[in-house]
């Protein structure tokens, strides 16, 4: 048995993990925005890691499985510039901005970037809904 014949399994998985990692960003910093503590304390911080860590672990398996270079395919090398910045983003939007409204803006910027490695990886298109 080889670990191709796992790819259906892991490619689901990795879908998955992406919604439910978008989605506890998502709720996060709609939490933080409205003063919410509960967002930032220990244990949701150490569940959201948990479920990208096995993101990142599905996202491995599936290079390994396709026998992919990420920075030999252009929509894949975009996917992860945007995860960068998403990340970035994302942990001002969460903790490091000051004040509201420069939280909200990281917010809406973190987010965008997860729309567009969305649509990157729907369209295998480094232009995403773009193209």
């Amino acid at each position: 048995m080889s670990l191709g014949e796992f790819y259906p399994l892991i490619k689901h998985a990795h879908i998955g993990l992406a919604i439910t990692s978008g989605s506890l960003f998502a709720v996060r910093g709609l939490a933080v925005l409205a003063g919410g503590r509960w967002a930032t304390r220990s244990p949701v911080r150490h569940a959201s890691m948990g479920i990208d860590t096995l993101l990142l672990v599905a996202a491995l398996l599936l290079l390994f499985v396709l026998q992919l270079n990420p920075f030999a395919v252009a929509w894949l090398r975009v996917k992860l510039m945007l995860l960068v910045a998403y990340i970035v983003l994302g942990t001002f939007a969460l903790k490091r901005a000051r004040g509201t409204g420069a939280r909200a803006l990281f917010f809406i910027a973190a987010l965008a970037c997860f729309l567009m490695m969305y649509s990157v990886a729907r369209t295998h298109n480094p232009l995403g809904l773009f193209a």
